[in-house]
């Protein structure tokens, strides 16, 4: 996994060893999220739709779906109810290609407070890894983070 910090941004590479429509139903189905990543989730997946995630029983990502383009690209808002990283004030893009029978995807979250961007990269590295794993067939197994303090709240 190839990650950057730009001076506004979180980027994260990774391949998949699943095709792109694959991993594309891991960012909009609701039951296929939750293999990977938080308890609950609300989504609708379509510009203007709600993304919610209940991460881990204490914090909620919550933004709105602006951009669909199916098996290829995902742009959505992001943010923690009640926190000072407010819902909808950051945005986070994901990019599918075609890599042989896999996937390369790519994250590019901006908008973060420079306080809140290196625990944004290593809340991304945690879940892409086990989304990575899921997509792919396997079984990230539960959280570890559902248990404990979350480091992206």
């Amino acid at each position: 996994m190839a990650e950057t910090k730009q001076k506004n941004a979180v980027e994260i590479e990774l391949r998949i060893n699943a095709r792109p429509e694959t991993v594309f139903q891991y960012f909009t189905d609701p039951k296929r999220i939750l293999q990977w990543q938080g308890l609950k989730a609300e989504l609708d997946p379509r510009p203007g739709g709600i993304y919610r995630v209940d991460m881990n029983g204490r914090d909620v990502a919550r933004g709105e779906y602006l951009e669909i383009v199916p098996n290829k690209r995902i742009v959505f808002t992001w943010g923690w109810e009640g926190s000072h990283v407010p819902p909808g004030s950051t945005t986070v893009e994901i990019t599918l290609q075609v890599d042989g029978d896999g996937t390369i995807l790519r994250l590019r979250h901006t908008g973060l407070p420079e306080d809140q961007r290196e625990l944004h990269a290593q809340g991304w590295a945690h879940y892409l890894e086990r989304l990575a794993e899921a997509a792919s067939g396997g079984d990230p197994g539960a959280d570890p983070w559902a248990k404990s303090e979350s480091p992206g709240a």
